[in-house]
């Protein structure tokens, strides 16, 4: 296992600054606003030759009683619980405060390592008299760095890896797991889903709609197989974005769906289906993802014998540019047919990576030809001289042909609907690509 580093400190010190540095990425969303990373948040990055995994967490207020910041206290304390090595972070500019005492104090109970981070040193080397006064909080040396600029992180992380038991022992471990991005609009129970798969109260869960606003990262372990569940802040339309923070949380739900094999599409089932799900359903289209829908809430519905069939059929028409999506029905509260959810990801997951040969490819193609006769135009007809795939994630093929603009998108449906009549392909979009080859008439 990669060592786990926790950064952890009050909000507005600049922890997620300091992440960003290290993982040499903007993952966290960074702010003035106090209290912006309420989750934790998990990135990668190489020191000495061999990788960590850092943690960012949500400012730790010890005392508060409001409602997020106290389940930002609990999640950090999650964190602690599962780290190696923990990077206290302070700001030199405000000094030792109340909550800086009552955190170290706490770190201090953990048992755990902890390297002491005083952020906001722009001049290292030059340090002054207030960088001394932190010895105060009985942790160590404090390290002088300066997030923005990037200075003094290497000697901060010597000193973490320095703390790390075993550090640079290779472990041989390679991440296989199915990556799986749970996405809708906000409130639809995303959270609560990857929370009820966990079995632990993994992401801050409330009934205020937009309390995740950073994607997060559960590995679960089952019969099923290995899985990296991402749940992501829910996708607002973007005239409702109308702060900073909204526009970070956006951007990362779509880098979530960017690394996803497949994508959790979810809907509200006492709200039903808005225009937003089909803009969400849309992100995962575009980039080629794996599509599961659904629908969330269902025990909350009111039912009949009936009542699903009429459900799935209307869904059905909503997504009729997402027709190859199995559509499922569950409740995140109860676990309503999740066993089935880890069955359909797994299939979808090997339907958008399947290969096929370039001999069955053609094999359709010759039957479905036979079929229906290829389109005219003026006396010319298309000829469509071989097809083979040239990638997967998702299925894409290619096909060479006299003349590409004879190759109607009507015909293209044709095409694939065989050739999803053969191999399934079920959950996974199909792409074409048509090159022409030679001028015959």
């Amino acid at each position: 296992m990669k060592p786990v580093i926790a950064i952890v400190g009050r909000p507005n010190v600049g922890k997620s600054t300091l992440f960003n540095k290290l993982i040499g990425k903007r993952l966290s969303i960074v702010d003035d606003t106090p209290g912006v990373t309420r989750d934790r948040i998990f990135g990668e990055c190489e020191w000495r030759g061999c990788p960590l995994l850092l943690i960012d967490t949500g400012g730790i207020e010890p005392e508060s009683q409001d409602i997020i910041l106290a389940q930002m206290r609990r999640q950090a304390n999650v964190a602690i619980d599962s780290a190696d090595v923990i990077v206290f972070v302070c700001d030199i500019n405000s000094g030792i405060m109340a909550a800086d005492s009552e955190i170290a104090t706490m770190l201090r109970k953990s048992g755990k390592p902890v390297v002491l981070c005083i952020n906001k040193c722009d001049r290292i080397g030059d340090n002054p008299p207030e960088f001394y006064e932190f010895y105060n909080l009985g942790l160590g040396d404090p390290i002088a760095v300066s997030s923005v600029h990037g200075l003094g992180t290497g000697d901060l992380l010597d000193a973490v890896c320095d703390n790390i038991p075993g550090f640079g022992e290779e472990s041989g471990e390679e991440d296989d797991s199915v990556k799986v991005a749970v996405i809708g609009k906000p409130n639809a129970g995303k959270s609560s889903l990857v929370n009820k798969i966990a079995g632990e109260e993994r992401a801050i869960v409330s009934d205020i709609a937009g309390t995740t606003r950073d994607a997060t990262d559960t590995l679960i372990e089952n019969e099923y197989g290995k899985f990296t569940f991402i749940d992501t802040a829910g996708l607002r339309r973007k005239s409702r974005v109308d702060n900073q923070i909204e526009k970070y949380s956006i951007l990362r739900a779509q880098m979530a769906v960017e690394r996803a094999h497949v994508c959790v599409i979810m809907i509200d089932a006492v709200e039903g289906f808005t225009e937003q799900d089909s803009k969400v359903a849309g992100i995962a289209l575009e980039q080629g993802k794996g599509c599961i829908i659904a629908v969330n809430k269902w025990d909350a519905v009111e039912k009949d014998g009936k009542t699903m069939t009429a459900y799935r059929k209307k869904l059905m028409n909503d997504f009729s540019f997402m027709s190859y999506a199995p559509i499922i029905f569950i409740s995140a509260k109860t676990g309503l047919r999740l066993d089935r959810l880890f069955e359909l990801i797994t299939f979808v997951d090997n339907q958008n990576a399947m290969r096929i040969s370039t001999g069955k490819l053609n094999d359709v193609l010759a039957d479905a030809e036979a079929r229906v006769q290829p389109p005219t135009d003026k006396g010319r007809r298309l000829k469509i001289y071989y097809i083979t795939q040239a990638s997967t994630r998702p299925p894409t093929f290619v096909c060479f042909v006299n003349r590409a603009d004879l190759f109607h998108y009507s015909y293209q449906r044709y095409i694939e609907n065989q050739i999803r009549d053969v191999f399934g392909l079920e959950g996974t979009p199909v792409r074409f690509v048509i090159r022409e080859r030679g001028h015959d008439k």
